[in-house]
């Protein structure tokens, strides 16, 4: 008897359904990287034709919003082929911005700073001297990207680049 009611036990175990515990619901992405700190550095996104200080074409750039807004990066692709990039984020616990650029010259760089009211404006050791590059939007819509240079850990500053980003002209 007793192996007739451990059988039909068995029998009724088998032919239960088998329930697994219940997989968790996907949940929506979290905003993140929404603070307005985060959108300070959206003007310079764009594809741009970039122009030298006599008006000459010197470079086509792509900026991009990536991550999820987190990031924004730069696709350098100058006329010479000299081609390189940038990776640029807000940092909230720091409170500043940091721009990492590498080239095909195998060259790199890390910039740190951040908004002044009026420009986004990052410095760090670049090949060498101590570098300052400002960013600014231009009334009619451009951005200048203005570098100086120092030799002397920053008491003094002289120019080393002056570029224009203007819109692309269509069919890029």
């Amino acid at each position: 008897m007793l192996v007739l009611i451990l059988a039909a036990m068995l029998a009724a175990q088998s032919a239960a359904p088998v329930s697994s515990p219940a997989a968790p619901a996907p949940s929506a992405p979290q905003p993140s990287c929404t603070s307005p700190e985060h959108r300070q550095f959206d003007f310079w996104v764009g594809q741009w034709d970039v122009y030298g200080p006599k008006g000459r074409l010197a470079a086509h750039s792509l900026i991009e919003k990536v991550y999820n807004g987190c990031g924004i990066r730069e696709n350098w692709m100058p006329l010479n082929n000299q081609t390189g990039g940038s990776l640029n984020i807000y940092l909230p616990e720091e409170k500043h911005w940091e721009q990492f650029w590498i080239d095909s010259q195998g060259t790199r760089a890390t910039f740190v700073g951040g908004w002044n009211g009026k420009a986004m404006v990052i410095q760090g050791k670049w090949a060498g001297p101590l570098v300052r590059i400002s960013y600014s939007k231009n009334a009619d819509g451009s951005v200048r990207q203005f570098g100086e240079q120092s030799t002397d850990e920053g008491k003094n500053w002289k120019p080393s680049f002056d570029l224009t980003y203007r819109p692309a002209a269509a069919g890029k």
